[in-house]
């Protein structure tokens, strides 16, 4: 059986695709949203927009995260490590199409700058990558924790009775906590100061942006 090698057009190909579909797409889950099964709740139209604006945020840092795994997987220096990093993009699709359907339960729609949040992620991840595995690695650990920090900030700003977004951001908050501590135990190394403070501020930045457009 022949295994057709990819091209370098291919593979530009193929990462134009994951982009379209991260922005623009409709992205499949591959578990069903923990929402599934939860009535909606009665919110006013003040608490909708707040929840809504909340799961814009969430939904702008999977693409985000799309961009980043993927474009630090593209110049992963070992195989296994590429292999790790497309396998944690693959369960954050699901958190991307869990966030999508959210905000069309919510009546609203994803940030109109996501193209260029993709953009600046993708270029990050791949200079992260290029400055090695271990720190390609601890990127992740650390992007990860900042998310689940943020996640739980979410949960207590939430509306009380929005139980549908709660458990997708509680699953999303496992999952991120999960890929950290895989990301550590392969060898990710710790980020020198200043770049988690940086981190940190570009993500405050995004978060107030991507709440309002």
């Amino acid at each position: 059986m022949n295994i057709r090698t990819l091209s370098p057009l291919d593979r530009l190909l193929a990462g134009c695709e994951r982009a379209l579909e991260a922005i623009a797409g409709s992205p499949q889950a591959h578990r069903p949203s923990p929402a599934a099964g939860i009535v909606e709740a009665e919110l006013d139209e003040a608490e909708r927009r707040h929840a809504a604006g909340l799961m814009r945020i969430n939904h702008t840092g999977e693409v985000c995260a799309q961009a980043l795994y993927f474009g630090q997987a593209a110049l992963a220096r070992a195989a296994d490590n590429r292999e790790h990093l497309l396998h944690a993009a693959a369960e954050e699709t699901d958190h991307l199409a869990w966030c999508a359907q959210r905000l069309q339960q919510l009546d609203s729609r994803p940030s109109l700058l996501n193209p260029l949040w993709y953009a600046g992620s993708y270029a990050i991840g791949a200079a992260a990558a290029l400055a090695g595995d271990p720190v390609s690695l601890g990127f992740v650990v650390e992007t990860e924790r900042q998310v689940e920090t943020h996640l739980a900030e979410h949960l207590e700003k939430l509306p009380a009775q929005d139980e549908r977004s709660r458990v997708v951001l509680k699953q999303m908050q496992i999952d991120e906590i999960r890929h950290a501590q895989a990301a550590q135990q392969r060898g990710g190394v710790e980020l020198p100061f200043p770049l988690p403070q940086l981190m940190h501020v570009s993500s405050m930045v995004m978060k107030a942006v991507a709440y309002r457009v």
